[in-house]
């Protein structure tokens, strides 16, 4: 199958190629450098000039492929709602030049959307359309694209990770780093989802295998890591005490994190195991973030 994959020199979609190549697919991959163009080139993959701004870039990348996996995001939280936004264009312009085809499209999402109520974990059945989170721009486009004929699925996504990077906990490292310590909100039992990138990168090749429209996946390894024990893994990887932050001062501390530090995002994956046979080997968050002691956590 030739794969248009967007996001393709991208944390996850650098993982996807060759996951792809590996199993006799071909990747044509979205990248707006001459830089990516040639890492692309370098992986076996062929690149395709264009950008998330660019929505014709994306048309044509589209009609050019049997299929599409849509993966990159654009990550500046400062303007998340924007972003959110643009995410949503980007799904209705790849959609709409797989129209009365049986093409498949694999748009990305997050796991909270899954949850039912606040701290139940999420499960592949459910679409909170309450969830607090402007991403649901991304399911709502898809939706609708399945409602006009495309045959759309989604990834949703928990903390993914290597030793590198890990989703949020990024960013936390990153928090802990300026502030001199790194922080929990209260009890710190809430709990988040995570899953190692390259079995993340089989899912989204099982996905695509199986085309099967309207289905929800959840990429999802560990249903739950307490936020105390992140926490206490950076602590001591960065060599920095390790402190409960009350709920009524975390906006404070978490700034923009606070959004997040302080929810519940756990999830389930039984049915996408049962369903696509995807059996998750890599290592765990904690181990990850292990691994990363003597390293650039905030890389």
């Amino acid at each position: 199958m030739r794969v248009f994959l967007t996001g393709a020199t991208g944390f996850i979609g650098s993982a996807i190629v060759p996951e792809l190549l590996a199993a006799g697919h071909q990747v044509l991959g979205l990248t707006r450098s001459a830089k990516g163009a040639q890492a692309l080139r370098d992986a076996g993959a062929e690149p395709h000039l264009g950008s998330l701004q660019d929505l014709d870039s994306l048309r044509s990348g589209a009609a050019e492929a049997d299929g599409v996996i849509h993966t990159a995001f654009d990550h500046d939280f400062t303007h998340f709602v924007a972003n959110c936004a643009k995410d949503r264009r980007v799904i209705e312009a790849l959609g709409s030049s797989l129209k009365g085809s049986d093409r498949p499209l694999i748009i990305t999402s997050g796991t909270g959307f899954g949850s039912p109520a606040p701290g139940l974990p999420a499960t592949e059945d459910v679409f909170n359309a309450e969830y607090p989170n402007p991403r649901i721009a991304s399911e709502l486009a898809g939706a609708a694209l399945s409602e006009a004929g495309v045959k759309v699925s989604v990834v949703r996504l928990p903390q993914v990770h290597d030793t590198v990077k890990q989703g949020l906990v990024t960013y936390l490292a990153e928090l802990a780093r300026r502030k001199g310590v790194s922080a929990y909100v209260g009890d710190g039992t809430h709990r988040w989802s995570a899953a190692p990138v390259l079995d993340v990168a089989r899912l989204y090749r099982l996905a695509l295998e199986q085309q099967e429209a309207g289905t929800r996946y959840h990429a999802v390894a560990e249903e739950g890591v307490p936020t105390r024990a992140i926490a206490e893994a950076l602590g001591r990887g960065l060599n920095l005490p390790v402190a409960s932050v009350p709920p009524e001062e975390a906006a404070r501390h978490f700034e923009w994190l606070d959004a997040f530090a302080g929810m519940d995002m756990s999830a389930s994956s039984a049915w996408t195991r049962d369903r696509l046979g995807w059996h998750p080997t890599g290592p765990g968050l904690i181990a990850d973030i292990e691994a990363m002691r003597d390293r650039d956590v905030a890389h």
